[in-house]
C-alpha cells in the first residue's frame, strides 16, 4: 500500500479502514488453512486501554473494551465448519505479551502438522484462475474454492463400492 493512501487493509469494501489506531494495536496476524480456504486472523490488543479485537478475514468477530485483566483467552469460530480457535494472551515480562493461536485445542503448528496428514490440497490454474481443491482423507469430503462438493463413491463391476472388500466365504 502506498503511503498516504486511504485504501482499506483488505480488498473487500466492508473491511475496517486502515487507521493509525489499528496499526498501533495490531499485535498478531495468523493465516490458517482450513478445508474451505485460508483464513486471516488478526488480533488487536490495546495494553493501555485493555481493548481486545479479533478479526477473521477482515470481519470483526470479537470486540471487548476496557478489559482490566490484560492476559487471558479469546475464543471464536473460523470458517464454514465453525472450527474453534483460541488466542492466548500471556505476560512474558513487565508490559511485554506473547500471543499464541490454538486451533481445535492444538497449537497452530501442531494443528497444521495434523492437517497435513489428514488432507491433500491442490491449487490448479484453470482458465487463468486459481482453483483450490482439498480432500479430507478421514471423511473423504472434497472442497473446491471454499465449498463442500457433492461426491459419489465409484461402484465396481461386482456392485460394491471400489473401497469395499469382502472376505471369501462370507
Amino acid at each position: 500500500m502506498a503511503s498516504g493512501d486511504d485504501s482499506p487493509i483488505f480488498e473487500d469494501d466492508e473491511s475496517p479502514p486502515y487507521s493509525m489506531e489499528r496499526m498501533l494495536d495490531l499485535v498478531a496476524v495468523w493465516d490458517v488453512a482450513l478445508s474451505d480456504g485460508v483464513h486471516k486472523i488478526e488480533f488487536e490488543h490495546g495494553t493501555t486501554t485493555g481493548k481486545r479485537v479479533v478479526y477473521v478475514d477482515g470481519k470483526e468477530k470479537i470486540r471487548r473494551e476496557w478489559m482490566f485483566k490484560l492476559v487471558g483467552k479469546e475464543t471464536f469460530c473460523v470458517g464454514a465448519s465453525d472450527t474453534k480457535a483460541t488466542i492466548n494472551i500471556d505476560a512474558i515480562s513487565g508490559f511485554a505479551y506473547e500471543y499464541t493461536l490454538e486451533v481445535n485445542g492444538k497449537s497452530l503448528k501442531k494443528y497444521m502438522e495434523s492437517r497435513s496428514r489428514t488432507t491433500n490440497t491442490w491449487v490448479l490454474h484453470l482458465d487463468g484462475e486459481d482453483v483450490r481443491v482439498v480432500l479430507e482423507k478421514d471423511t473423504m469430503d472434497v472442497w473446491c474454492n471454499g465449498k463442500k462438493m457433492e461426491t459419489a463413491t465409484p461402484r465396481t463391476s461386482g456392485g460394491g463400492s471400489a473401497g469395499s472388500r469382502r472376505r471369501a466365504g462370507h
